[in-house]
């Protein structure tokens, strides 16, 4: 629990916080001072080498990181499937995380085809980008899909509280989560930056088979146009976000066939591309703009 929210006299006796750091905080609060030791998210520099040679260096919180190497593979179109990854190991340094993957000669002739060089903050996605044309890819077109009842999104968003456990802690962190057609929060990653959580999320997914056209993606945060990319490559067909789509995300969305959904808070919600996986009154229902 964060100072913000968890009674000071308590703030300094939680146990075990994996992700983050006990650290000394003074400050005021209701009109009264406090001194406290406090749990702070941690954010690490974490490198992708592939094959030997590094690709990208960005900062994200130091658990579920060979996820977030899959992850974000599979989204940046580096490998086009789970087994052309052979195998990945985690090193730790003073200076920060280096992630070593060992991928199939495709893969890796694919990477240095892209030539990207990535220098970025909190996985933000497109830090090193070359060219225009290298920002928004071809994207596969989903199909039909399944449909979703408007209370299956609102029932996966009323579980986040309850499972974020390092927002909890901290009050800093992004997650994604997958969940069933019925709602059921299956799979959840947490993360500084919200690309990360979505990237360790799909690379749960490949990781473990799961069929993510299945289901649905929601995530805490605002809809960027990398968050429907990402979760179009994963095959998933709706996107529920508890803020705001960018308009780079609607049309990017609409492209690729995927439903978008913001402002998903309880059973509200806005429906910015495909409406047709939602039942029609989801759509009729209100004609005004959600907050």
């Amino acid at each position: 629990m964060n100072i913000a929210t968890l009674p000071l006299a308590s703030a300094d006796t939680a146990a075990f916080c994996e992700g983050a750091r006990l650290l000394p905080v003074r400050g005021v609060r209701g009109g009264q001072p406090f001194a406290v030791q406090d749990w702070v998210a941690e954010e690490v520099p974490v490198a992708l080498e592939y094959n030997g040679i590094s690709h990208a260096v960005m900062l994200a919180t130091p658990l579920d990181l060979e996820d977030f190497a899959l992850g974000f593979s599979l989204s940046e179109g580096i490998l086009e499937a789970a087994h052309e990854l052979y195998a990945s190991e985690v090193e730790s340094a003073e200076r920060g995380i280096t992630v070593r993957l060992e991928v199939s000669a495709a893969a890796f002739a694919r990477l240095k085809q892209r030539r990207r060089s990535l220098a970025g903050r909190t996985g933000c996605g497109l830090c090193g980008t070359e060219s225009l044309a290298q920002v928004a890819r071809e994207l596969p077109v989903l199909g039909a899909g399944p449909s979703f009842e408007r209370a299956a999104i609102g029932r996966a968003m009323a579980q986040f509280q309850s499972l974020q456990t390092l927002q909890e802690a901290t009050g800093a962190v992004h997650a994604a989560a997958w969940c069933s057609a019925d709602g059921e929060v299956v799979w959840l990653r947490e993360d500084v930056g919200r690309h990360n959580a979505l990237d360790k999320l799909v690379g749960a997914l490949a990781a473990n088979e799961v069929d993510a056209a299945a289901g649905f993606i929601a995530v805490t945060s605002r809809a960027s146009f990398e968050m429907v990319q990402k979760a179009a490559m994963a095959g998933v067909s709706l996107l529920a976000a508890v803020s705001a789509p960018t308009s780079f995300a609607v049309e990017t969305a609409q492209r690729a066939g995927l439903t978008l959904v913001g402002f998903a808070r309880r059973e509200d919600l806005g429906v910015y591309s495909h409406p047709q996986r939602l039942p029609a009154d989801t759509v009729a229902a209100n004609g005004q703009r959600p907050h």
